[in-house]
């Protein structure tokens, strides 16, 4: 027997899409960006895969800090995607991390970032996506 699906989608008409979670429940929407003939009032799909990138990146540091013992981690991410031409598609995604720890040393904060390179978005992303992740430890 085939396992229920993990997700639920509905095009809404005028380029738009919801999507449900089907576990929570939770939804969202999607619309075409204005640059591609859509409304721009929610996330794109591309959006959606630029966005993931950011929050891969901060789960899996957030993941290997609990590891090595801190409770406390903040993070906060600024992302940027840049599109490309002659195939449609994300050229660049440029993340900005601003990340602190209470007391993690210089070499903590070193296998911290190279932990993140485990990202599954990351490296399920073409390699014609180039992908920059910048960490600012405050």
């Amino acid at each position: 027997m085939e396992a229920p699906a993990q997700y639920s989608l509905k095009y809404e008409g005028d380029l738009r899409t919801s999507m449900t979670h089907n576990r929570s429940g939770q939804t969202v929407i999607t619309d075409a960006p204005l640059d591609n003939n859509g409304k721009g009032e929610s996330f794109s799909p591309t959006d959606l895969v630029s966005a993931a990138l950011a929050s891969c990146v901060m789960t899996i540091l957030g993941i290997k800090a609990r590891d090595m013992g801190y409770e406390k981690v903040e993070m906060e991410a600024q992302v940027w995607k840049s599109m490309a031409s002659n195939p449609r598609r994300i050229g660049k995604i440029t993340v900005a991390l601003r990340v602190q720890i209470e007391g993690a040393t210089d070499q903590q904060k070193v296998i911290l970032e190279r932990t993140t390179r485990a990202c599954p978005v990351a490296r399920s992303l073409s390699s014609g996506t180039e992908k920059e992740v910048t960490f600012l430890w405050a």
